[in-house]
């Protein structure tokens, strides 16, 4: 299981059990190497989400990771309103489904509005909050009715602890299959930091934490009309991360991350990741011995 720690025994913390979280075939919580949650920022089309996904299982398959993909159908927080959102609802649920049956991969993806949440959850495995709406009690009340796995993106002006609050929203619906992600806090203007704190006080919340390692070194708005970013430094907090202990990795990647059409700055190339996922699985070793 992984190395996550609770209280002082030694110069090391006590391991804490979280509930595990079924996404479609994948068991998330408590598994002998971190599951492995990538994919693109944003559709661009079916083809393009299909080869992705493949090249993805590829990698992680040759790697012995568990994957989930995620794309994202629409993207309603956006810095301008000429950003690209992605190819709406019907495109981008079509797609989805297309990697699901091709590739027999579990798919993640985020809700935006209340309205659409029941034809996401018919299609996807697992329902993604974003950080902006965790907070949103009707909203997270909705998507927890679903009864389908839910990852909650924490906000980046929350509080790790304050996220329990959110974890007793969705569990009044009955559905207790929830994973939290760290995406960076805010810091000033235009900047995330991450707390590795923070990874072990959301565990202790009984849920497994996902650490998401392309969003949090995204730069928000920082380029006046789209948001900036810094690739450079996502795998070392992708390793950070894995050494204080977490179930699982978020990444965005792209075959070209500059010609990607939404988060290109801060996604990954597909080709950097055999050498990230080697990264991991040594840590994870190193800390088991």
């Amino acid at each position: 299981m992984p190395f996550v720690f609770r209280r002082m025994k030694g110069i090391y913390m006590e391991k804490t059990e979280v509930k595990t979280v079924r996404i479609g075939s994948i068991a998330l919580g408590n598994t002998p190497l971190p599951v492995l949650i990538a994919g693109l920022c944003v559709l661009e089309d079916a083809d393009h989400a299909v080869r992705t996904a493949r090249r993805l299982a590829e990698i992680a398959g040759e790697a012995g990771f568990d994957l989930v993909f995620k794309a994202s159908y629409d993207k309603a927080n956006r810095t301008s309103i000429d950003s690209y959102r992605g190819p709406g609802i019907d495109a981008g649920l079509e797609a989805l489904a297309r990697v699901r049956e091709e590739t027999g991969l579990p798919v993640l993806t985020d809700v935006h509005r209340e309205e659409d949440i029941e034809r996401v959850a018919a299609v996807v495995d697992c329902v993604q909050i974003p950080a902006f709406l965790c907070r949103q009690t009707d909203f997270v009340v909705a998507v927890g009715r679903t009864g389908k796995a839910i990852n909650v993106k924490k906000g980046q002006f929350m509080a790790p602890p304050d996220m329990a609050q959110v974890i007793g929203k969705i569990r009044s619906t009955g559905n207790d299959q929830i994973c939290l992600t760290e995406r960076g806090a805010s810091f000033g203007y235009h900047n995330l930091v991450v707390d590795m704190r923070g990874l072990l006080l959301m565990r202790e919340l009984g849920c497994p934490v996902v650490f998401d390692a392309t969003h949090s070194v995204q730069l928000p708005g920082g380029a006046g009309t789209v948001s900036a970013g810094d690739r450079r430094f996502a795998p070392p907090l992708a390793r950070a991360a894995v050494a204080v202990g977490v179930d699982g990795l978020f990444l965005e990647t792209h075959e070209n991350p500059d010609c990607a059409r939404c988060d290109g700055p801060n996604s990954l190339a597909l080709d950097a990741l055999p050498e990230l996922l080697a990264d991991v699985r040594a840590i994870v070793e190193g800390l088991r011995r």
